[in-house]
């Protein structure tokens, strides 16, 4: 009976498509019309994707740093994206896509008469385009959790979403900007979103300096082992998850499925071949083939072919993302040198993979997938290379310097890091009076 029940299921649908088309017949919707609707709806589920992906960097930062200090890290990944979407909307987007100067827009505040720059919705475009505002703010989380205080990581995150990261995004993003006017590409944000995470990140771990524990008096450094791979390796399968929203959402549109395709094919094979590489990287190195390296290698992966993603083939991403796994393990070791603690390895994944791949662009890139020239590897010399040269030198700096002043004005007025005996005692605790698994504390009843 039940399968006499579901061979009829297509037949009650049947009903339901004619009443639609008759709806959109009687509705005298334009095909341009049909098609900015299923643009929309795509721009949509994306948006919905990358906001996924919040769920996915709290795991994995959860995951990767000590149990004492999950419900803080949580906490402000919870925070940073509510900041975000108000700060993006009273003004980043504005800032970001408001008509201006090369240098920023100045219109569009709480999007009143906000310039649209996409082909669907003023809505759609903006909940999209602040999901990656929150993605790129809740990147430092990582790098500099616990130890610093929670009051002064919302004011970082209030700046970083405000005006840092609009300004990096007018300059690539709006058709305006100094820099996409010379031709410069990233098509989902190597540069724009990660490598700005990463960098603030680097400027913030630098004013805070390493956990207690971590280099020992000769400056060696110390493991510090997180409390659950497990929840490590969820969020990073979360945060494959929501790449493909992330990347293949940056086109904007459905209607080129063969664009969407082959960005959401380079996306998944770089993150493969990052995990495979990075995986390969350390155990040679170290005799043991290392889940948490692992990990990142996928995360670097994902990262880098973020720029390159639309305009490279195939192979090409395979061999991005093989590169960027070694990257992220030397850029660990990097760190580890000198003597810069980076719990997550956020640093290495998002900054120094958000430069690779934004170089990568103008080695592997094709002028017949959109690029303005072709890469150094197919015959197009220098010229895109030292665009995305410049440009990803000229945001990062940018990202660092702008980062540095904000994060020296909290260290001098509310300061950055907590105390010794609350670092020693966990943040969840003396921060927000609970822990993330009961029973550890001991209580005495009268």
């Amino acid at each position: 009976m039940r399968f006499l029940r579901l061979r009829w299921l297509p037949v009650l649908f049947v009903p339901g498509i004619l009443l639609i088309s008759s709806h959109a017949l009687a509705a005298d919707l334009t095909l341009d019309e049909v098609v900015r609707g299923l643009d929309t709806l795509w721009v949509l589920i994306a948006a919905f994707l990358v906001f996924f992906m919040q769920a996915g960097f709290g795991m994995v930062e959860a995951g990767f740093i000590r149990a004492k200090n999950t419900v803080n890290i949580l906490m402000k990944n919870f925070i940073d994206y509510g900041v975000a979407s108000i700060m993006f909307f009273i003004m980043g987007y504005a800032f970001m896509f408001g008509n201006g100067s090369g240098f920023i827009g100045t219109e569009g505040f709480g999007l009143s008469n906000a310039p649209n720059p996409s082909g669907v919705s003023l809505y759609a475009f903006f909940l999209f385009q602040a999901a990656f505002c929150g993605a790129a703010a809740t990147i430092v989380a990582g790098a500099m959790s616990e130890r610093m205080k929670f009051r002064s990581y919302l004011m970082y995150t209030v700046f970083i979403s405000a005006v840092v990261y609009p300004i990096v995004g007018h300059w690539v993003w709006s058709g305006a900007g100094w820099l996409s006017s010379m031709g410069f590409a990233d098509f989902a944000g190597s540069t724009v979103v990660h490598a700005t995470g990463g960098f603030a990140a680097l400027a913030g771990v630098l004013f805070l300096g390493p956990r207690i524990g971590k280099f020992g008096p000769d400056g060696s450094p110390r493991a510090v082992p997180g409390h659950s791979l497990p929840l490590a390796a969820l969020g990073v399968f979360i945060l494959w998850f929501g790449w493909f929203g992330f990347n293949p959402g940056s086109a904007l549109a459905v209607s080129n499925g063969e664009k969407i395709a082959l960005i959401a094919t380079n996306t998944n094979l770089a993150a493969a071949a990052g995990a495979i590489s990075a995986m390969i990287t350390v155990w040679i190195k170290y005799g043991k083939p290392d889940l948490s390296m692992t990990m990142n290698g996928a995360l670097a992966g994902l990262v880098a072919i973020t720029a390159p993603c639309a305009f490279v083939m195939p192979g090409e991403a395979i061999v991005i993302g093989l590169i960027a796994g070694i990257i992220v393990v030397y850029g660990v070791l990097f760190l580890d040198y000198v003597r810069i603690d980076d719990p997550v390895g956020a640093i290495p994944v998002h900054g120094f993979n958000g430069v690779w791949g934004t170089l990568a662009v103008g080695l592997f890139g094709h002028r017949s997938l959109g690029l303005a020239h072709e890469g150094l590897f197919h015959g197009g010399g220098l010229t895109q290379l030292g665009i995305q040269a410049l440009g990803v030198a000229a945001c990062t700096l940018f990202v660092f310097v702008s980062m540095s002043a904000v994060f020296y004005f909290i260290h001098s007025t509310f300061g950055l890091r907590v105390s010794r005996d609350e670092e020693l005692r966990g943040l969840d605790i003396d921060e927000h009076g609970m822990e993330a698994y009961s029973g550890f504390q001991v209580f005495t009843t009268q």
